[in-house]
């Protein structure tokens, strides 16, 4: 099972809060931009960033976690400028009753990237719902209950 931790910073560019999951300890930003570049990507590299908050309409940050959001798919990264929609990383997000998983990868913007080989990522139900309420607390610690 992999370990994830969702991290809300401020961006560098604009001091506005985004959420940035951490996979094992490492961004997730981190590990696609590896990918990207490593399968000849392009653009790759400094394309991603977190979700931004005031960016969204999605509702709680809990639910968009647990349920991909409006469609079959959720971003789980958004671009580097803070806009979700501009450059998204979407992933299919199964919860189960033990298990989270997200897997089929895509950049809606480039429909032939081969996400295949970025390998799903599995969370234990537990801890992925731990993370969720952590994020839950520290967003309504800055006035941000909701994406909207």
């Amino acid at each position: 099972m992999d370990d994830v931790r969702f991290v809300l910073r401020p961006r560098e560019a604009d001091g506005l809060p985004e959420i940035i999951p951490l996979i094992g300890g490492e961004s997730l930003v981190t590990l696609v931009d590896a990918y990207e570049l490593g399968a000849g990507m392009e653009p790759a590299g400094d394309a991603y960033g977190g979700l931004v908050p005031g960016s969204f309409r999605f509702g709680p940050f809990d639910q968009h976690f647990l349920s991909g959001g409006k469609g079959p798919k959720g971003a789980v990264l958004g671009c580097g400028c803070g806009e979700w929609g501009c450059w998204p990383l979407l992933a299919r997000i199964t919860v189960g009753e033990r298990v989270v998983v997200w897997d089929q990868f895509e950049q809606p913007y480039r429909r032939e990237r081969d996400y295949s080989g970025f390998r799903a990522l599995r969370f234990g139900r537990r801890q992925y719902g731990a993370a969720l309420q952590s994020l839950c607390f520290e967003v309504a610690a800055l006035g941000l209950d909701e994406m909207s």
